[in-house]
């Protein structure tokens, strides 16, 4: 596509410069050309000469500028002759043309189109308009996965995560801040979702090892149809937000994991402290001590059990008996009940919620 834009832009010009100009892709092949019979030819030996820098570099009487950054460039342009006047054609020729490129890939590169659709930067009546466009499928599932880095993402770790999905037609890798990576990975409708919890596991373990970087990794639901992508973005960056609250100590989180959680989340703080007030009637939460909640989180991982309770906790049976006895004296509510149980747990999440929530003044 770059190949037809750019010998369109410079057959215009070639009325209007004296000079042979082109462009070379990352083949070192001439790939747009004033003259037809130069485009094809290889010039290998250009873009080792431009490897380590940004600037002019004359061979064999003509002027050569990178196309972007030298390090990273895809295209460079060339104008013929070695003087001043080749110097000025060639860089603005190389402003222009990476301009131009810079539009185009934005009104037709896939990436930008579903970068619009997860933000809502686009109108829900022009998508399939513009998936026709871009000859993109429509209606295949596909999950989204926020990949957000603890501090500033360079550009290398999204290369490494791009390269690990090398099918640019079915999955793609989209920076959409400095810490923010989204990853739009195509799946079948009976797809297993560990299967893409093991994908996610992947990647941040490769960010871990090759790069030292922290990422935490949201997952959302499948999406059925490309108007979706953006509600299973949202669902990614819910299951981010929530596990920061209720599930600290995961970097992994999807969002149909969620639970009661997700529900808490939602709620108004009002509803939530109207809540625990009810519930509480004789002593606040804050009034239990350290070891207080460490056996009550002991009880509810252990399934309510007390003896295999007072064994994870080195203490005898009546002694867990005596806590658990104290804790309904003080709230109310006997842990030993399964719906007194449910009640304390949901309290117990509500309180962390609101903690989590900064004051205000």
């Amino acid at each position: 596509m770059s190949n037809r834009l750019f010998q369109s832009i410079i057959h215009q010009m070639k009325d209007t410069l004296d000079r042979v100009v082109g462009v070379i892709d990352d083949n070192g092949a001439v790939i747009s050309c004033s003259e037809l019979q130069k485009i094809g030819e290889l010039r290998q030996g250009v873009r080792d000469e431009l490897a380590y820098t940004s600037d002019f570099v004359c061979i064999n009487g003509y002027t050569y500028h990178p196309i972007g950054s030298a390090a990273k460039a895809e295209y460079i342009v060339f104008v013929e002759g070695e003087d001043k006047m080749a110097e000025k054609i060639c860089g603005l020729l190389a402003v222009s043309l990476g301009n131009i490129k810079n539009l185009y890939d934005e009104k037709y590169d896939k990436s930008s189109f579903i970068k619009n659709i997860i933000l809502d930067n686009i109108l829900p009546s022009d998508i399939y308009i513009k998936s026709k466009e871009l000859h993109f499928s429509t209606d295949v599932y596909r999950v989204v996965l926020l990949i957000k880095f603890q501090n500033r993402a360079d550009p290398i770790p999204f290369d490494m995560v791009a390269s690990m999905f090398p099918d640019k037609n079915k999955d793609y890798v989209i920076s959409i801040s400095e810490q923010d990576i989204v990853l739009v990975k195509e799946v079948k409708p009976n797809y297993d979702s560990q299967e893409i919890y093991k994908l996610a596991r992947q990647v941040s373990d490769t960010l871990q090892s090759e790069f030292y970087s922290k990422v935490s990794i949201g997952i959302g639901t499948a999406a059925e149809s490309i108007k979706e992508l953006a509600r299973s973005f949202k669902e990614a960056q819910v299951a981010l937000e929530v596990g920061k609250v209720f599930d600290t100590e995961k970097d992994i989180v999807a969002y149909e994991n969620l639970g009661i959680g997700r529900l808490i989340y939602q709620l108004p703080t009002t509803l939530c402290e109207m809540f625990l007030q009810e519930i509480f009637k004789k002593e606040s939460l804050d009034q239990l001590d350290h070891e207080t909640l460490q056996t009550i989180q002991c009880f509810f991982e252990n399934n309510l059990n007390v003896s295999e309770t007072s064994r994870k906790l080195f203490v005898h049976r009546n002694t867990l008996v005596y806590r658990l006895e104290k804790i309904k004296r003080m709230t109310g509510l006997d842990l030993r009940e399964f719906d007194d149980a449910i009640t304390f747990k949901v309290a117990l999440m509500v309180k962390k919620y609101l903690s989590s929530k900064p004051v205000k003044f």
